[in-house]
C-alpha cells in the first residue's frame, strides 16, 4: 500500500499553518518536528497530533511518510530537501528554497530528476481573485501590459526592540525584507502576468542597524515583553527596499516592500497597467479585484464561484459573501500540489523548485544592485 502519511517540520508561526491547512484537506497527519524534542512534544500536544518526531532522519526513514513540509529557519531548507528526495518524499518547502543560487540550481536538478513532487510554499498565488486575474490575462481580457506597481507592508519589526532570528544574515540570508516578503509580491506578479523579469535596480536601507534582543529569538508576530533584559545585537539586512524592474519584452515595473510600516500587518498590493483594463488586488481586503475602465465604470469583482472562471472555481469553497483570505490560500496551493501528488497534474501550476531557484536569483541581483548601486541583470 502507498504511503500516504504527511509531517510538518517546524514548530514556529508558520508550521501550525501547514498543519491546519492539510486538515482541512483530509491529509493524514502523522506528526510534527521540532528543532529540539521538547519543541515536537509540545507542538504534538498542542495540535493534537499523533506523534512528534526526535529527529529528521526518523522522518525520513519513517515508510508512512510520503510527503514533508518544511517550516524550519532558512538555513536548513536545503539539506532537508535534498535528504527528503533522497528519500522518495515529496516536498513542500518555505521560502526561500536554499540560501544561493548554487543551492537552488542544485536542488531543481534533483527534482528534475527524481520521481517526486517538489513545491515551494508561495501561497499568495492562491487568493481566488489573483488566481482569476491570471485567467483573464490568458484569455486575452487584459491586452498588452504596460507597466506593474506595488508593495508588500508590515510592521512586526517597527520597533528596535522587534527582534527575530530572521532579522539575522546567518539564519535568513543577507536579503531579509525582500527576500521574506518581496518574493511573495515578484512571484504573484509574474504568476499573473507572465512576465519575467530581466533587469533590476534597487535601494534598501536598514532602519534599525542595532536591535535590542531578549534572551532568545522571538516569535514571529508576537508581542515582546518590554520589561525583560535586552542585549543589542547589530543587524544588517534591510528594513526596506524598493527595486525598479524591467520584464523581458519591455515592461516596467517597481515594488517597495518595509517591515517598519506602522498600522500595515500584512498588505500585499499590485495595480497592473494594460491596455484593455487596469487590475488592482490589495491583501486585506482578499476577496475583491478592482477592474479599472478608462471609457466604462469601474468594477469590483467580489470572490464568488459563480463569477469566476471555471478553472479557478474549485480553489474558492464558499459562496459569495463568504470571506476566504490567508488561511485558505494555504489550503488551496496544497490542494494543487496534493492533486499532483496523486494524480499527476494539477489544474493550475503550483510554484515549483525551479520557481523557488528563479526568486533567490532576483534576490541576488537586489543585493547586487543594491551594493554597486547600478542596474542589474538578473542571470
Amino acid at each position: 500500500m502507498r504511503a500516504t502519511g504527511v509531517v510538518v517540520v517546524g514548530t514556529g508561526f508558520i508550521g501550525p499553518v501547514h498543519v491546519e491547512a492539510l486538515r482541512r484537506l483530509g491529509r493524514n497527519i502523522l506528526g510534527v518536528l521540532g528543532s529540539t524534542p521538547e519543541k515536537s512534544r509540545a507542538a504534538r500536544e498542542a495540535m493534537n497530533l499523533p506523534k512528534a518526531y526526535s529527529t529528521y532522519e526518523e522522518v525520513l526513514a519513517d515508510p508512512n511518510v510520503a510527503v514533508v513540509h518544511l517550516t524550519s529557519p532558512n538555513r536548513h531548507h536545503y539539506e532537508q530537501c535534498k535528504q527528503a528526495i533522497a528519500a522518495g518524499k515529496h516536498v513542500v518547502c518555505e521560502k526561500p528554497l536554499a540560501m544561493t543560487s548554487v543551492e537552488t540550481a542544485s536542488l531543481v536538478r534533483l527534482a528534475v530528476a527524481a520521481s517526486v513532487v517538489t513545491a515551494v510554499n508561495y501561497n499568495v498565488r492562491y487568493y481566488p481573485v489573483c488566481l482569476e486575474a491570471r485567467e483573464r490575462r490568458i484569455a486575452g481580457r487584459l491586452g498588452p501590459i504596460y507597466h506593474v506597481t506595488g508593495s508588500y507592508m508590515q510592521d512586526w519589526l517597527l520597533h528596535d526592540t522587534d527582534f527575530n532570528w530572521r532579522v539575522l544574515a546567518a539564519e535568513g540570508g543577507e536579503l531579509r525584507a525582500m527576500a521574506d516578503i518581496g518574493t511573495h509580491w515578484l512571484d504573484l506578479i509574474q504568476f499573473i502576468t507572465g512576465l519575467e523579469v530581466e533587469s533590476l535596480c534597487a535601494d534598501l536601507a536598514t532602519i534599525h542597524p542595532i536591535r535590542k534582543s531578549v534572551q532568545g529569538s522571538v516569535e514571529t508576530f508576537q508581542a515582546v515583553d518590554q520589561n525583560r533584559p535586552f542585549k543589542g545585537i547589530p543587524v544588517d539586512t534591510e528594513d526596506y527596499g524598493s527595486v525598479l524592474l524591467r520584464f523581458v519584452g519591455g515592461t516596467r515595473g517597481a515594488v517597495t516592500v518595509s517591515q517598519v510600516t506602522a498600522g500595515r500587518k500584512n498588505c500585499i498590493r499590485f495595480d497592473i497597467a494594460a491596455s484593455q483594463c487596469g487590475l488592482a488586488w490589495n491583501s486585506e481586503e482578499p476577496n475583491t479585484l478592482q477592474i479599472g475602465r478608462r471609457d466604462n465604470p469601474n468594477e469590483e469583482l467580489a470572490r464568488d464561484p459563480a463569477l469566476l472562471s471555471p478553472t479557478v472555481r474549485p480553489f474558492a469553497n464558499y459562496p459569495g459573501g463568504h470571506a476566504e483570505g490567508f488561511p485558505d490560500s494555504f489550503k488551496q496551493l496544497f490542494r494543487a500540489v496534493y492533486e499532483a501528488i496523486d494524480t499527476g497534474k494539477s489544474m493550475i501550476p503550483y510554484p515549483t523548485f525551479a520557481d523557488g531557484d528563479r526568486e533567490v536569483r532576483l534576490c541576488e541581483a537586489i543585493l547586487k544592485s543594491h551594493r554597486e548601486q547600478r542596474w542589474v541583470r538578473v542571470e
